[in-house]
This record gives structure tokens, sequence and C-alpha cells, in this order.
């Protein structure tokens, strides 16, 4: 039998378990934007931005996180879905997102305590416990959510979800990684509740799926939900393949559409390819496990002899055949690319075209290890080459750590200030991000 090319692997159509097709099999991943206003509102810079990737040949986009409310965000011009009073502007969006036949899906969030001091004087979490020392001069504390509160947020999900929808997009995800409000209930490290939301791994888990049940009925059986959630999140006393896992296993059972594995949050972003665990050191990976480029694909083999949901892996792929690879193997349904395609936005479309394509990403570091560490010029870097996409212009292709990082941090002081002032006026003091509306 002869063997397809890594064209004919990825241009493959997926369907969902809701009915609803993908193109082919890429997934631009969300990455967070920060096009939107002081207020949480969405602006007209997204729509040339996704037209952009759609072009590009990506089957389906994924938002960057989409926040359930405006004093749930994690950071100052972050997007939140609380009201209707925008959606023309979010049905260009989802219109521009549809450029050659690719999907949109609104990737939604609550930040929970993962939220910097001058975005939230008091964040919100599972259990009053803070993040580590290293960020806590950079985090407030948390406040310990009640249940009503908790119930509250769940309806929040669901909302957003229904405004999606009715805005024109084509789906929706969960974000459940990387450490904001839904991770931090599936970690036993951050979540040491003992009523119905924790205790066990089987009430951790409660919330993640109450999200997905409200999402669900807020739009309907047909209409695509998936969900983001860590293989691990790499800290001891934390979140175990085991409980992913299990996790994985409920939420299929569920109904989930599709399930992307990523893993750790800001105290360890393995995301960003620093996958090391505080039980030993780092992670092992085989070279075999090396060469096939994804930073999580062992842990989708696991996933996959437990369950037929469709599955993708984002982090590490580089090349045509690492992609189709990963495809072939039955370990993933679909790769995901995050950085890449702010590089190199039209690589889908070059290797849907048949060439052997690869992409080099740039090296950014400032050379101070704390900084390096929390991948902070990095994040900021591809934010400025994003906002560059979204005026029309290509990506940098040369990276200043130093002058990213410090116009980076420039703007986040200036832009956070100014949004808490904005909010303060607008809404009387003691509000809480549960109970606003």
């Amino acid at each position: 039998m002869t063997t397809p090319t890594p064209a004919e692997t990825l241009a493959r159509p997926l369907t969902l378990p809701c009915g609803a097709v993908l193109p082919n099999r890429f997934i631009k991943s969300a990455m967070s934007e920060t096009l939107g206003t002081l207020s949480n509102e969405p602006t007209e810079r997204l729509a040339p931005l996704y037209q952009r990737w759609a072009e590009g040949g990506t089957g389906l986009l994924v938002t960057g996180n989409v926040f359930v409310h405006k004093r749930a965000v994690g950071e100052a011009r972050a997007i939140a879905f609380d009201d209707r009073q925008h959606l023309d502007l979010l049905a260009r969006w989802a219109r521009a997102g549809r450029a050659a036949g690719a999907k949109t899906w609104v990737q939604i969030n609550h930040a929970g305590k993962q939220v910097p001091k001058l975005v939230s004087a008091e964040p919100v979490a599972p259990s009053a416990v803070a993040l580590d020392p290293k960020l806590q001069r950079f985090f407030n504390p948390p406040r310990e959510l009640s249940s009503s509160e908790i119930w509250d947020i769940v309806e929040q999900f669901g909302r957003a979800a229904a405004i999606a929808r009715e805005a024109g997009f084509d789906g929706v995800q969960i974000h459940g990684a990387h450490g904001y409000l839904v991770s931090q209930f599936l970690s036993p490290r951050h979540n040491l509740r003992e009523d119905e939301w924790g205790g066990s791994a089987e009430r951790r888990r409660r919330f993640a799926l109450e999200v997905y049940k409200s999402m669900r009925a807020a739009v309907g059986a047909d209409f695509p939900v998936a969900i983001k959630i860590n293989s691990a999140d790499f800290l001891r006393g934390g979140f175990s393949e085991d409980e992913s896992l299990a996790t994985v296993r409920a939420l299929a059972e569920a109904g989930i559409d599709l399930i992307e594995l990523s893993g750790g949050s800001y105290e360890k972003p393995a995301m960003m390819g620093a996958a090391r665990s505080e039980e030993g050191g780092a992670a092992p990976v085989k070279a075999s496990t090396a060469a096939r480029e994804a930073h999580f694909i062992a842990f989708a083999e696991r996933v996959r002899r437990e369950v037929d949901v469709p599955l993708a892996v984002t982090g590490g792929f580089r090349s045509a055949a690492g992609m189709a690879d990963a495809v072939e193997s039955g370990a993933v349904d679909m790769v995901g690319l995050a950085r890449a395609l702010v590089v190199e936005p039209d690589l889908p479309r070059r290797v849907l075209a048949g060439e052997a394509a690869t992409v080099q990403l740039p090296t950014i570091k400032t050379g101070i290890k704390q900084v390096d560490e929390l991948f902070v010029s990095e994040m900021v870097w591809y934010q400025q080459q994003i906002h560059r996409m979204a005026r029309g212009k290509p990506a940098r292709k040369r990276a200043r750590a130093w002058s990213a990082l410090l116009r980076g941090v420039l703007t986040m002081l200036v832009e956070s200030v100014r949004r808490r002032q904005l909010l303060s006026v607008k809404t009387p003091r003691g509000l809480s991000a549960s109970t606003a509306t």
C-alpha cells in the first residue's frame, strides 16, 4: 500500500461527534491577542488578523481566550463575552475567520487567580491558595469562591457560548489548561475544598463537567464544544497524568467533541516547551518521542488507548513530516500550531500544496534566567507580532527580546492602571466577577 504524503494526510476532513466537519487537520491554537478595548470589548482589528490566518490554510482557528466576564479577565485588553452589545463586531470577526473555508471557534475562559495585580485587586479561586512564591510579587492572593458564586460562573460560561453561536462562530472551546480557573479546580495543589467541588479527584473535575454541560445546553447538540486540558501541570502535588486521563474519560462520556492536550501554567510553563517536573527534574522524554516533535504526544498515545474522542496536541510541531506522522500514527486527529503561525501564517497552505515545509522559531532570550524561565519576553514579543499582523504587516523575523520586553511591560502597566480606573467608575465597589451582570 502506498504511504500517503504529508499533504494527503493533513488535508483529510474530520467529522466531529456532533456532526460538524473540519476541513483539514490543522488547528491554530489559542494565543492571546490583546486586541480588545480597555472595557474588554472587541475591536475591528480582529477581523483582518483572522482572515490572514484563514487564508494561510489552517482549517480550524481557535481564538485567544475570551473571558466570561469583565471581572474575570487575565489581562487589560482581553475580550469578555458578558453581553450582546457588540454582536456586529463579533459577527465581522466570525465571518473573517471563514475565509478559504476555515472554521473559527471561541476559546472561553475565566482567569481565576492567574491575573496580574494591576488587573485585579481581589482575584477568585477554588481555595485561598496563592501562586508560587516567585510569582506573588505580581499576583494578589485569591479569595475562595462560595458555592453559589461557582454556579454563577458555570452559567456565565454557558452565556458566553450562546453569544459565540449567535455571533456566527463555528464552535467553542473551554480553556481547561495552563493554570486558569478550570485548571485550578482540577488541581489538588490549588483546590483544597472539602465540599461538592473538591476533596476527591471526582469532585475536583465536577466544575469542568458542569461548565461543559452549561455550554452544551446553551448551544445545542449540533454545535462543537471542545476543551483544552493539561496532560499534567508538572508541579509537586498538582494535576497528574492519571487524573487528567480520568477527566478526559469523563468528558468523552459526557459528549465533548474534541480534546486539545497541553500542559503547564504560569508556575511551570510546559506549554512553552519547558516540561520540567518538580517531582523528578526534567520530564522523561524518549529519543523517539523527541524526534516526533510534539511536546505531549506520549500522553496523547496513552489517551488514545482509552477514548475515541478526536484529539489534538499543540506544541513542538515544526515540519510537515512531523505533523503528518502524528496523525498517521493514530495518536492524534489534529495538529495544533501557535507561535509557528505567527512567524509563518502560510505554513499549512504550503504543506497542503505538497511542500516539505518547516518553520524555525526565533530565539527570544534576555539572558536573565528569572525572566527567561517565565517566558515573559517571548510572550510579549509574539503579542507584538500578532498586532503587526492585525495591521496587515508581517511578523518581524529578527527577535529583539529586550525592546519587546520593555515596551510590553510599559504598555501593560499603563493599560492596567487605566482599565482599573475605568472599571472602578463603571462598576460599584465590591461587585465581584461572579455577581456582576
